[in-house]
């Protein structure tokens, strides 16, 4: 799938997250997604929350398991483990994703995450998605 027929299927899907989350780039198994963040993804302290980076890695993944097998709405996700390394305040957050192992049954991926600006990343995401056994894309 494009990027704009990822944005187009997220926009039915995931209304709640697509107004606020572009793609930047896809390439082969990997991907940049920037999230412009406001002042509902801030904690207590001037920080952004960590469900909200959570929810740029997750979808981060996403985007790129879209990109390389189609429309299959019902890829979940099984596993995630986060390390929060820095604080990042109120700026836009990059999200460099790659697919490490993309099978039938599952897909790894890796993300790191960017406050636009700074060079090291705020955090580190290791996701784990499940993929259905459908070989026939959900969309028609």
């Amino acid at each position: 799938m494009t990027a704009d027929e990822i944005e187009k299927l997220l926009q039915q899907d995931f209304p709640q997250v697509v107004d606020n989350v572009e793609i930047e780039s896809l390439g082969n198994l990997c991907g940049r997604v920037r999230l412009k963040v406001n002042e509902k993804n801030l904690r207590p302290g001037g920080t952004i929350s960590g469900s909200t980076m959570f929810m740029l890695a997750d979808v981060s993944i996403y985007i790129l398991i879209l990109a390389a097998i189609g429309p299959k709405r019902l890829a979940v996700t099984t596993n995630c483990c986060i390390d929060f390394m820095r604080k990042p305040e109120l700026i836009d957050l990059i999200a460099d994703a790659r697919l490490l192992k993309l099978g039938q049954r599952l897909a790894f991926g890796d993300v790191l995450i960017y406050a636009e600006g700074l060079d090291q990343p705020v955090t580190h995401a290791g996701i784990t998605y499940s993929l259905p056994s459908s070989s026939k894309p959900l969309v028609s």
